[in-house]
This record gives structure tokens, C-alpha cells and sequence, in this order.
């Protein structure tokens, strides 16, 4: 047993502390099983654990490449066993079940359907780095069917560049991880903030675009003599 880990961990209580024994233990899959877990179990929040696999790297548990790759293996599986229960089950019945369960509830569902329905592909990316959407994005992309080689692509980078983040920031900071946990709530904002601003100019151009081409504008091709009133 690495002695560091052990010091470190046995300062840690509750789910940090379990995290930390299960990484000790297993290496680099008990990182990956407890990142995954985040998408399986979305109480189980990757703002913790992450860094916590950034720590246990710092102490050499495994190496700063193994936490990054491990981390992203788990949550790529992870998102994978929630793609396909949302194939299985189909919506009304996935719908049910998150109702059922503890701690979630069907409006967290509708939020990550209703993002994927406008969004697409680009709410399976840009879904990793947004809270509970990031857990439940894969259900609307399995009931719908995402060709799964493009889901699996875009799962892995998104969850890459969110995982990067916080095991870097783990693995640097050492003993003083949890200073990663009490600014992720502002990263969090500042990531859904960008996104929405993101998407708000998209749809604005988007309309923009679709006005100027109008077919209720009167008459567009009435003057051939003014060549720049005609439209595509």
C-alpha cells in the first residue's frame, strides 16, 4: 500500500475517503469504476472524485497519463450503460424508472431530453461539462439511436476535456484537492454560461437568416433592375 495514499485517505471520511480506498486498492479501474458511477449514479458528483484521482496520481498510485485515461474509460462505460438502458427501455419507461429511483427525478430526464432534442449531436459533447445533463444526455441519444460510433467519439472527447480539468487541477494542488470541489460550482457556471451564450447566438443568426430569405417578404424578385433585392 502506497503509504501516501494511505495518510491521505485516512484523513478523508464518507464518499471521498471510499473513493480514495477503492483507487488504492484497485489502481487505475477503481478510477475508472468510481468516474463512472457519476454517469450510472448521478449523486455520485465527478467534481469529487476526479480530483481525488488527481491526488491518488500525485501520490503514485498510478501516473498522471493512467488517471487521465482510466478516468475517461470509466466515463465513456459509464455513458455507454446509460445509452443502452435508454435503447431498452425506450422513453416512457426510462422516464419511470429515474422517477423510481432515489435522489433523481423525471424533471432531470426532461431537461437533458428537451437539450438533446434541439441540440443533437452537439448535446452529447458539450453535455459532459454540464451538471446532471452530463449523466442523463445518453438516455435521449439511445432512445433516439445515435449512430453509436458518433456517439462513442463525441462521449470521449467531451469527457476527456471535463475529466482533464479537474484530475490536473487534483494532481497539482496534492493534499489540498478539495480546493477543486469548492470552485467547481463556479467553473460549473461559467461552462453553462458560455453554452447558453453560445446557443443564443446560433439561434439568433439561425433567425436572422431565415428572415432575410422569407418567402412571405412581398415580392422579392419584383425589380429585376435591382439585382441586390434578389434572394436566394
Amino acid at each position: 500500500m502506497n503509504t501516501g495514499v494511505a495518510a491521505g485517505a485516512g484523513d478523508l471520511g464518507g464518499l471521498a475517503g471510499w473513493a480514495v480506498d477503492i483507487m488504492e486498492t484497485l489502481g487505475g479501474p477503481g478510477a475508472a469504476i468510481t468516474v463512472g458511477l457519476d454517469n450510472v449514479f448521478p449523486p455520485i458528483p465527478s467534481e469529487l472524485v476526479l480530483p481525488l484521482a488527481g491526488f491518488t496520481a500525485a501520490q503514485g498510485t498510478f501516473t498522471l497519463l493512467g488517471a487521465l485515461l482510466w478516468t475517461t474509460a470509466g466515463s465513456v462505460a459509464g455513458a455507454l450503460i446509460v445509452y443502452l438502458v435508454g435503447a431498452l427501455l425506450g422513453r416512457d419507461r426510462t422516464r419511470r424508472v429515474i422517477a423510481a429511483v432515489p435522489l433523481m427525478k423525471a424533471q432531470d430526464f426532461d431537461v437533458a431530453e428537451a437539450w438533446f432534442a434541439k441540440h443533437g449531436t452537439k448535446a452529447v459533447f458539450l453535455g459532459r461539462m454540464v451538471p446532471l445533463v452530463r449523466s442523463f444526455i445518453s438516455l435521449p441519444a439511445g432512445i433516439e439511436r445515435m449512430p453509436l460510433p458518433v456517439f462513442l467519439t463525441l462521449t470521449t472527447v467531451g469527457s476527456l476535456i471535463w475529466n482533464s480539468i479537474f484530475v490536473v487541477a487534483g494532481y497539482l494542488l496534492g493534499a489540498n484537492w478539495q480546493v477543486v470541489e469548492e470552485y467547481s460550482g463556479v467553473f460549473q457556471t461559467v461552462v453553462i454560461v458560455a453554452v447558453v451564450a453560445a446557443v443564443t447566438l446560433f439561434v439568433v443568426k439561425r433567425v436572422r437568416e431565415r428572415r432575410a430569405v422569407d418567402p412571405g417578404d412581398p415580392d422579392p424578385y419584383a425589380e429585376d433592375s435591382h439585382p441586390e433585392d434578389t434572394r436566394v
